[in-house]
């Protein structure tokens, strides 16, 4: 009886473990790929999976790991049974490349994937990390290597992309899918970034010395145009006190016509019509007499001017003292 015991629990704790190893929970995320007797049977997906234990076995496939220590990175590569399929980062070590130019340089690169298809992940290629990360160096050497100094240090962009595409189209075989390539750091030799800082510091001392001519040539550009509206608005200013003072004195000049006119109205009409009264004699003897107080008032001159028709201005004015004596009588009366 305590051997039939014995047995049933040997029994029934072999039938719990083998239950136990056929339940395989996968997490999300991740997947498997289950061989039975060596040959590839199916893959499983997240959640609780049932296998058959002993003629079931998972696929590993080996992984990178980097671990860092005093500064160094190691690399290692581990067997997994489960598969990420997760986008993964992959920092590669520095590498030396060398340009068109035949100058050489330190890259570090950053490579981001996914495994799109598991089963060709663990079956079209025996180490898929190792794989990517040689496609990745010689992909670089081979594109840094098409470019000269200049164009590496200035066209990241550019390169990264030719990266991406190269290496998507080559790793798409092995069921990967390559989402970005980034270049971390471009490191010349010391010479070269020596010659690199001289360059700079020339070219930005050219700048400067190009600036500072370009700003004097439109200061006296400035100067010289406001030069020239100060000259323009000076002599339109001039040009328009002219014209001011031009209308003035013609408006004066009428005005004093029209004061004579007037005067010589008035006069006119004191005098008696039957008078011979001659308007012009008027006005010149009026400008002879005007003339000779000037000539008088003179306290420098020690010369007396008389006019060339001496008589007839006097004429003129012994015509007018017979009309204002007439006049005066008139008004008298």
């Amino acid at each position: 009886m305590s051997a039939t015991l014995v047995l049933l629990f040997v029994i029934a704790l072999f039938v719990l473990i083998f239950a136990m190893a056929g339940f395989k929970v996968v997490k999300q995320s991740e997947t498997m790929v289950v061989e039975r007797l060596g040959k590839f049977n199916r893959q499983l997906s997240s959640g609780i999976n049932i296998i058959w234990p002993i003629i079931d076995k998972p696929r590993p496939v080996k992984w990178r790991y980097v671990t860092e220590y005093n500064g160094t990175k190691y690399v290692r590569f581990v067997d997994r049974p489960r598969i990420d399929i997760r986008e993964t980062v992959y920092d590669f070590p520095r590498q030396n490349v060398i340009t068109k130019d035949n100058v050489n340089l330190e890259i570090n690169a950053l490579l981001y994937f996914q495994i799109m298809d598991p089963v060709k992940a663990v079956y079209e290629i025996e180490n898929l990390p190792d794989a990517i990360e040689k496609l990745t160096q010689t992909t670089l050497r081979n594109v840094i290597g098409e470019l000269e100094l200049d164009e590496t240090l200035t066209s990241r962009d550019t390169i990264n992309t030719k990266l991406r595409l190269i290496l998507d189209e080559a790793t798409n075989k092995w069921g990967v899918k390559v989402n970005r390539v980034e270049l971390q750091d471009i490191n010349p030799p010391v010479e070269i970034r020596q010659t690199m800082e001289k360059q700079m510091r020339a070219e930005r001392e050219r700048r400067a010395t190009i600036l500072e001519a370009e700003g004097h040539k439109k200061a006296t550009i400035l100067e010289a145009e406001g030069m020239r509206d100060a000259e323009i608005n000076q002599a339109q200013g001039r040009k328009q006190a002219q014209i001011l003072r031009a209308e003035a004195e013609a408006e004066a000049k009428i005005k004093v016509a029209e004061a004579e006119a007037k005067s010589i109205r008035l006069i006119s009409e004191a005098i008696d019509q039957s008078a011979h009264f001659d308007p012009a004699q008027y006005l010149i003897a009026m400008k002879y007499i005007s003339t000779f107080e000037q000539l008088a008032g003179s306290k420098d001159s020690k010369t007396v001017f008389m006019p060339y028709e001496a008589t007839g201005v006097l004429s003129s004015l012994g015509s007018l003292k017979e009309l204002f004596e007439g006049a005066d009588k008139k008004v008298k009366k």
